[in-house]
């Protein structure tokens, strides 16, 4: 499996955090969330699986807990692996990144995560703007 960002440091202890990612692209652009705490970070809507639960179950609350939109037609695109810090799990975590390719069907309400604001980017510059190069990567598949 791919490794986007820095490789693990030797000696450290991380846990394996599986979680689901969604690609939502409409008209040119790419529906996104802005978590903004601990501190500001651009990322495609998602998080990790709650146990029990399937990978796509998981991918339909994440994105309408950090979006409010439902959405439709999941389609896994590929995955990644990264080591980051989770400072709201005070963890070291090495994160398994499902990516999935779905439709944005509409809103149902605000986000319901908290510190998180649902957006809508053009394609090429979300490429750019996501606050990891795994995530700018598969954004960047999408522009052909």
């Amino acid at each position: 499996m791919r490794r986007f960002g820095e490789a693990p440091e030797p000696g450290r202890i991380y846990t394996r955090r599986t979680g689901v990612y969604a690609l939502l692209p409409r008209g040119g652009q790419l529906l996104l969330t802005l978590q903004e705490r601990p501190e500001p970070d651009l990322q495609l809507p998602g998080g990790g699986i709650d146990p029990g639960e399937s990978p796509v179950a998981a991918l339909h609350r994440e994105v309408m807990e950090e979006t409010g939109w439902r959405i439709a037609e999941p389609l896994r695109v590929g995955a990644f692996r990264r080591y980051a810090y989770m400072p709201e799990y005070d963890l070291w975590a090495e994160k398994i990144c499902l990516i999935y390719l779905a439709h944005p069907v509409r809103p149902l309400g605000e986000p319901t995560e908290p510190h998180h604001t649902a957006l809508w980017m053009d394609v090429d510059l979300a490429a750019e703007m996501l606050g990891n190069e795994g995530d700018q990567y598969f954004a960047g598949l999408l522009l052909g």
